[in-house]
């Protein structure tokens, strides 16, 4: 286990980091119509739980296969039970119930706002994640380019509850309190695999009680093919694969860079819609990306650092 950055380091972001990143907005990139398809026939309470828990047997199905050991001791596990309320059960609660009254794209508005939070509450609650200009410039830009992205109109059209946009911005301070969170993990030597099992097992644990008092699933009408097969992909590939993904990148790079995967979602989403749905590009999804992207690399440092050299 490498030793931790020295007070007020800035951590970097690798190309492996990079690369990881930008597979996980793929994956994530998907959640969104996976969602709103879904909730249609299932309760937000129930699609929540169905995600963990089928993430859970996931991972843990994994685990066995690989000869990874279940994490042990009182410790972690209350540590893993924070993790799942604040990274799992709370954010989506409130995401799957707002995104019954919200189109896709004011959901990924709402939450692009992810690292400007991790940004700001890293600066207050981690030594190495101070908020430098540069940070906070380049988390500025890109979300301006998801603005651009999604278009401004987009709000005006929605005419729904202020109340189910607020749930989907809380979502978003919650997964960025649980990104810094979750560096707590670092010194712990879990492996990511451990990290993913212990959040989705632990908010299984806390969803569950909800979701059969409330919903009651046991008398809802079975989901069509296309409803389950989306449940499946949203717990499995979505949820479990891509928290393994989440928790590499957060060891090795901090909070506020893996919260970048926000900023990336609605493009990749974008591009998603063109090449699968016959989706049209329009200038200002051009625009967005670029925005996104100069975003990116401000916020990275490489680009202003080379700019410095010449």
């Amino acid at each position: 286990m490498s030793a931790p950055p020295a007070h007020g380091a800035a951590l970097r972001m690798s190309r492996s980091d990079w690369a990881t990143l930008f597979a996980l907005s793929l994956v994530w990139g998907c959640t969104f119509p996976i969602v709103k398809l879904s909730v249609q026939e299932i309760p937000p309470l129930t699609l929540v739980l169905l995600r963990v828990g089928l993430a859970a047997v996931a991972l843990w199905l994994i685990m066995r296969a690989t000869n990874v050991a279940v994490p042990r001791g009182r410790r972690i596990w209350s540590m893993f039970f924070v993790m799942g309320f604040l990274g799992a059960a709370l954010p989506w609660m409130l995401f799957f119930w707002g995104q019954q009254y919200l189109p896709s794209g004011v959901g990924a508005i709402m939450n692009a706002t992810t690292p400007l939070w991790s940004a700001v509450l890293g600066h207050f609650m981690l030594a190495d994640e101070r908020l430098t200009g540069a940070r906070l410039a380049g988390v500025l830009i890109g979300f301006l380019g998801v603005a651009v992205l999604v278009g401004p109109d987009v709000l005006w059209r929605a005419g729904v509850s202020l109340v189910a946009q607020g749930a989907i911005g809380l979502s978003a301070l919650f997964y960025a309190l649980s990104g810094i969170y979750g560096r707590r993990f670092a010194p712990l030597g879990l492996a990511p695999l451990q990290s993913a099992f212990g959040q989705m097992a632990t908010a299984t644990l806390l969803i569950a009680p909800l979701a059969l008092a409330h919903d009651a699933p046991w008398r809802l009408p079975a989901p069509g093919a296309l409803t389950f097969a989306a449940v499946i992909f949203l717990a499995v590939v979505a949820t479990a694969f891509a928290f393994v993904m989440f928790f590499r990148v957060l060891a090795s790079a901090g909070a506020t860079n893996v919260m970048l995967v926000t900023l990336l979602v609605p493009a990749t989403a974008t591009a998603l819609g063109v090449t699968l749905l016959g989706e049209t590009v329009e200038p200002r999804h051009l625009a967005g990306m670029a925005i996104v992207v100069v975003g990116l690399l401000v916020m990275d440092g490489r680009m202003l650092a080379a700019l410095r050299r010449s």
